[in-house]
């Protein structure tokens, strides 16, 4: 008889009925070490009340999942939120972190609805000025001294940087300072000295005159490399004379110790002039920062500056840099501005604030010298020549030639007033579109067929990335437009512009502003009436009270509870814009109640020293 084939060639063995206990005990542990292994891979569980709402989130969004390839690496599991601070302004909570952009929606990370994440504060490397405050003038010069000092801290500040004032005090701290009074020199040589004792004190960095201003764009590759803070030598530039130094504390300690000691200096009257090419480079390259020397001002602009007595040309010179530094800013954005009026036809309450903003920014204000331009822009095009245009689009453009301002609704104040509605139910809500805000601003940027989960995140990096503060401001609905934002433009906003250019000087003919009606159409909507704008106002205004409340046990905040997870998307982009701004406001507020320098120039929030 044929035995039936082995299986694989291996004898088969018979499991004897001893061992078949054996075997099935075995089998146990190891499904018990199996389940183990399981339970322990996953992650503590949060409350029920957390746990539900990630449930919800999931099955909202399950469709807006960011396409593959456009996340940042995922979020380190070591970093948890517990590690970073929570800071709170003005109804805002968030949390720096540099996952900002990793995840869509904040409350993955934060694990709190009413908590963003904000993308980390850059470090703003400081610039000091010297002033000395114990020279006897008047008070009125003094006066239009401390006005000058007060246009140079905000237009440095608004291109990134810290500008601290110094003054004889800090001059008398430096260890050379025993020394420096037993040396014998010129009045003018001790003059300069103490500013480089008082820029001693604070371990080098950037020293500035006064009169040297960043008329210039924020993204211009001198200020990128300043913002660096990394200096090799002392060095100078050949354009600004000794207005403007940047060097280490060692190279500045050296520098002094070089002059200290040096036999004879009684002619010299500045430090630079003393020191070896050695101890301080010499920079021949372009400076594009405006430097206001006696020389240049004499040149370009004694006949109109200096008029009246020393106080009255101060003033006279500090009108003339403000102007500048506004038309400055105006070069940047040669097509003009944007402010985004999504919606357009119930917007017109919603963006007046922005709109008046923009208007500002584009004047052209009353000057003693309008068609003049900053020392270092020779070339430029002087407002009254140029006037921007102001446009309300309905999308964003993305282009660097046009500053925009956008203002950023939350859903319930977006619902409320582009529907004209006083009150919403949970069957409207499911009816309505999702993310209607959002979907239309970035549909020209973006096109459409884009998740929602995508669309915030590319907005946040409108907002708040590498060039974001140098293109474009967006601020909450909800809010007022803030009242110093003379601080992040770098300028006095004009108040009025002048009635035309049209008695100013003769300016070319391609400077000529163009016909209104060769003006390219930026679809800027209808004209709301003066009665639609007023329910619109009164729309917003109520809506507000119900986005303000923190109470979630009312009916109008569990409907906007629910609006807000409908909308998820324009949800997160009111939250970061609203945080965005308040953790501005907070950084100025702070800068503002440190200790006032001892030259007495106090940062104050309202721009007056």
């Amino acid at each position: 008889m044929l035995k039936p084939p082995r299986p694989c060639g291996w004898p088969v063995s018979r499991l004897s009925p001893r061992r078949l206990p054996a075997l099935l005990i075995l089998l146990s542990l190891l499904a018990v070490l199996l389940i183990g292994s399981l339970t322990w891979a996953v992650p503590a569980s949060p409350g029920l009340s957390a746990y539900g709402h990630r449930i919800s989130t999931s099955i909202a969004h399950a469709s807006d999942a960011p396409p593959t390839g456009f996340n940042r690496p995922p979020p380190s599991p070591q970093a948890s939120p517990a590690q970073h601070k929570i800071e709170e302004y003005d109804g805002s909570s968030w949390v720096a972190d540099e996952r900002w952009l990793s995840v869509p929606y904040s409350n993955s990370i934060t694990l709190d609805d009413g908590r963003v994440l904000l993308p980390p504060l850059k470090a703003r490397p400081p610039i000091y000025c010297y002033h000395d405050s114990s020279v006897k003038k008047t008070k009125d010069e003094r006066d239009a001294e401390n006005e000058l000092l007060l246009t140079w801290r905000r237009a440095w500040w608004a291109q990134g940087f810290r500008p601290v004032v110094l003054g004889a005090v800090d001059a008398r701290n430096s260890p050379s300072y025993e020394q420096f009074q037993t040396m014998t020199a010129s009045s003018e040589l001790k003059v300069d000295l103490m500013r480089w004792l008082a820029w001693d004190t604070v371990n080098g960095g950037i020293l500035s005159n006064f009169t040297v201003l960043p008329a210039v764009s924020r993204r211009d590759p001198f200020l990128l490399l300043l913002r660096q803070g990394q200096y090799a030598n002392l060095t100078r530039w050949a354009a600004l004379d000794d207005a403007f130094l940047v060097g280490s504390e060692s190279h500045v300690r050296l520098a002094i110790q070089a002059v200290i000691q040096k036999a004879d200096v009684h002619d010299a009257t500045s430090v630079t002039a003393v020191l070896s090419s050695d101890t301080v480079t010499v920079n021949h390259t372009k400076m594009p920062l405006a430097y206001y020397s006696p020389k240049i001002i004499e040149a370009k602009y004694g006949s109109v500056i200096k008029q009246g007595s020393k106080a009255d040309t101060l003033r006279n010179l500090n009108k003339l840099i403000n102007y500048h530094l506004l038309v400055a800013w105006q070069n940047n954005f040669p097509e003009g501005i944007d402010v985004l009026k999504p919606h357009p036809e119930h917007a017109t309450a919603m963006v007046a604030g922005a709109l008046k903003l923009a208007k500002s920014l584009a004047a052209c204000p009353a000057s003693l010298m309008p068609s003049t331009c900053p020392p270092n822009l020779p070339k430029c095009f002087p407002c009254v020549a140029s006037p921007m245009t102001v446009s309300t689009p309905s999308r964003f453009r993305n282009s660097p030639q046009i500053f925009t301002i956008g203002v950023v609704p939350h859903p319930w104040s977006f619902a409320m007033v582009d529907n004209l509605r006083e009150s919403i139910n949970v069957t409207w809500i499911l009816e309505s579109p999702r993310d209607p805000w959002l979907n239309a601003v970035t549909m020209a940027y973006l096109g459409s067929g884009v998740t929602s989960s995508r669309r915030v995140m590319r907005f946040k990096d409108l907002a708040a990335g590498e060039v974001a503060t140098s293109d474009s401001l967006w601020l909450p609905a909800e809010n007022e437009v803030p009242s110093d934002l003379d601080w992040y433009f770098g300028f006095t906003l004009p108040d009025k512009s002048m009635d035309d250019g049209k008695s100013q000087s003769p300016v070319p003919a391609d400077r000529l502003p163009k016909p209104e009606d060769e003006l390219p159409d930026r679809l800027n909507g209808p004209v709301a009436s003066d009665e639609a704008v007023a329910h619109e106002r009164a729309l917003l205004d109520k809506a507000k009270s119900v986005v303000m409340l923190n109470k979630s046990t009312t009916n109008g905040t569990k409907m906007r509870s629910s609006l807000e997870a409908w909308n998820m998307a324009d949800t997160e982009a009111w939250r970061f814009i609203r945080a965005l701004s308040a953790r501005r406001l907070l950084e100025r507020e702070e800068w503002a109640e440190e200790v006032p320098s001892k030259s007495g120039i106090r940062n104050s929030l309202s721009g007056h020293s």
